[in-house]
């Protein structure tokens, strides 16, 4: 088997050092950014109350959720920051906080599965086999991604050990948001949040697994590029499918301290050095990674 090439051997010190420096500035621009973009969306609805204002501003808002998800799990990294302290604090209750999640519980869990990725002990191994899938059954996942089965389930196992202190977070950023909502005089577009969650956010963040492992072709190897991938996306899937650069999966996991707002640079540095041209590891867009996701099973998902 190949040598597995060494980023230290494709880019300059130079180049690395840039990569994964952090940026205060560009940290809370990402963090203004997805909450105004989820303000635009309750605005749109409550501006112009109808179906079609409904349905966008929820596919918005399960588009900016995944965003918050991708903020905390940088801030669990703590790359999001120049400061441990403050990348636990944002992260914790301005990102994982609206969505229910401690970033101290999901760091505790996500770093196994960067510790073990290309191994059986991966703890995300498990969903990651459920792909390749029959079209009939990729409809079904999504269909009960869209009707809300799927939401519903997830909310269930959140709150089974729901507690006022363990989950203060939640409590605060979403009595706050209805409180904003309600001193503009549309509290009653507040359960906007809730039909993201449970229908767009669902379909998004199984479109975002499937771009990162669900296609990949030997969960087994311990080349990135064979149990990891990226999809590169036109300016409309970063908008609403893929934001802040969650779609460079394959180069988070060359290097975890790349942060997020740095992905797109790594990976163009990357394909100058061909690092990619003998691997399937790229898709582009989702469209094909549906295609992809459908497409007989391997050897290794038939035995798993």
């Amino acid at each position: 088997m190949a040598a597995v090439p060494r980023i230290q051997d494709l880019l300059t010190t130079e180049e690395m050092s840039h990569c994964l420096s952090r940026s205060n500035p560009r940290a809370a621009g990402m963090f203004v950014a997805n909450w105004l973009i989820i303000a635009a969306a309750f605005a749109l609805f409550a501006l112009w109350p109808n179906p079609l204002t409904f349905i966008t501003g929820a596919i918005i808002l399960g588009g900016r959720q995944l965003g918050l998800a991708v903020l905390y799990h940088d801030c669990s990294h703590s790359v999001m920051f120049t400061s441990k302290r403050i990348n636990e604090l944002v992260g914790h209750w301005l990102a994982g906080g609206p969505l229910n999640t401690s970033l101290y519980a999901y760091r505790a869990y996500h770093l196994k599965h960067h510790q073990f990725a290309g191994t059986r002990d991966d703890p995300d191994l498990a969903l990651a086999l459920t792909y390749p899938t029959s079209g009939d059954s990729m409809k079904r996942k999504i269909w009960r991604d869209v009707t809300g089965q799927t939401g519903v389930k997830d909310i269930k196992r959140q709150f089974r050990k729901f507690g006022i202190k363990r989950n203060a977070p939640f409590v605060v950023t979403h009595l706050t948001m209805f409180a904003i909502l309600a001193a503009c005089g549309v509290w009653w577009a507040y359960p906007l949040w809730w039909a993201g969650y449970l229908t767009a956010y669902q379909v998004i963040t199984r479109l975002r697994f499937m771009g990162e492992h669900g296609v990949a072709l030997d969960r087994l190897s311990l080349d990135p590029r064979d149990n990891t991938c990226t999809t590169r996306v036109r300016w409309w899937e970063r908008l609403l499918i893929a934001p802040n650069y969650v779609n460079f999966h394959l180069e988070h996991h060359l290097t975890a301290g790349v942060p997020c707002y740095r992905l797109a640079h790594f990976h163009k540095l990357l394909s100058d050095q061909n690092y990619f041209d003998d691997k399937a590891c790229l898709s582009n867009g989702y469209a094909e990674v549906l295609r992809k996701a459908t497409r007989p099973q391997t050897p290794l998902s038939a035995a798993a």
